[in-house]
């Protein structure tokens, strides 16, 4: 059955008030919503390279009506993103269908049809002087020292626009108010961006709940490599708590901890 076929039955049969999937515009595929108003359209839906957050649009739509029923095209990164959406209650399970989209490398397709899958391209400087796209956090830790490394990000923080554009396209940014745009955290109206503070407060914020899509790297205009650095504090949380965000419906270590945290000094040796 084709994937216009399965959405095609989802609206049909009212299992989804609406569909969020792909419409090609002007050759470049856009979000785009279906349902029975605009059944005429779906030979237009599409699925290829470009990605956008359709579970944040899906979260937006149930903040407006928890009762509706959201059809959703479903990457593999889709996936991982509603789970956690899910586990976080941002997301009610029972109101979503997807249609999944295999996108994963395989023997016959070394690469799948998006971004994500796609290698970067660092520029001779960048490798020079920054981080290269492609590195992994174990590469990161065995190339530099720690002051290398702290140079080499602080180059790439530097770069930094504060466009907000990481926070805004990540699916699973969900707070109702932004620690980024809190005034005594980052100042407001001021650019450069303060270097470290923006990145680490977003950085911290991602540990335990990034799910590796790398939407956020691919919207960046300055070319940081979130990515990178976002896999560098989860991989403390899988090593702490044994944790990877998304990979099912098992609970985060940060949200069962609870609303209050008490620090005791640790009793002393007898």
């Amino acid at each position: 059955m084709t994937i216009i076929n399965q959405v095609e039955q989802l609206i049909t049969q009212n299992k989804v008030d609406i569909f969020l999937g792909y419409k090609d515009l002007d050759g470049h595929l856009i979000p785009h919503s279906f349902t029975r108003d605009n059944l005429d359209e779906l030979p237009q839906l599409q699925v290829g390279e470009n990605r956008y957050s359709l579970e944040k649009i899906a979260t937006h739509l149930t903040q407006k009506n928890p009762d509706i029923k959201i059809g959703i095209i479903a990457r593999d990164c889709n996936q991982r993103a509603l789970n956690l959406l899910y586990v976080w209650n941002q997301l009610d399970p029972k109101n979503i269908e997807t249609v999944n989209v295999n996108c994963c490398p395989s023997p016959l397709k070394p690469h799948g049809d998006c971004s994500y899958l796609e290698p970067k391209q660092s520029g001779t400087y960048k490798k020079e002087h920054g981080i290269d796209f492609n590195m992994d956090p174990e590469t990161l830790m065995d190339s530099y020292d720690n002051t290398e490394r702290f140079s080499r990000w602080m180059y790439e923080f530097g770069k930094c626009i504060k466009c907000y554009g990481c926070r805004n396209i990540c699916p699973v940014c969900f707070c109702t108010e932004c620690s980024l745009e809190h005034p005594s955290l980052v100042e407001p109206g001021v650019l450069p961006v303060d270097i470290p503070i923006f990145h680490l407060i977003r950085a911290t914020h991602m540990a335990g709940r990034c799910i590796d899509c790398g939407l956020c790297e691919d919207a960046c205009p300055s070319h940081i490599p979130l990515r990178l650095l976002y896999r560098e504090v989860n991989q403390i949380v899988s090593t702490v708590f044994d944790y990877s965000p998304g990979a099912g419906m098992e609970k985060s270590p940060f949200n069962i901890i609870g609303d209050k945290v008490v620090l005791e000094p640790k009793p002393m040796d007898a």
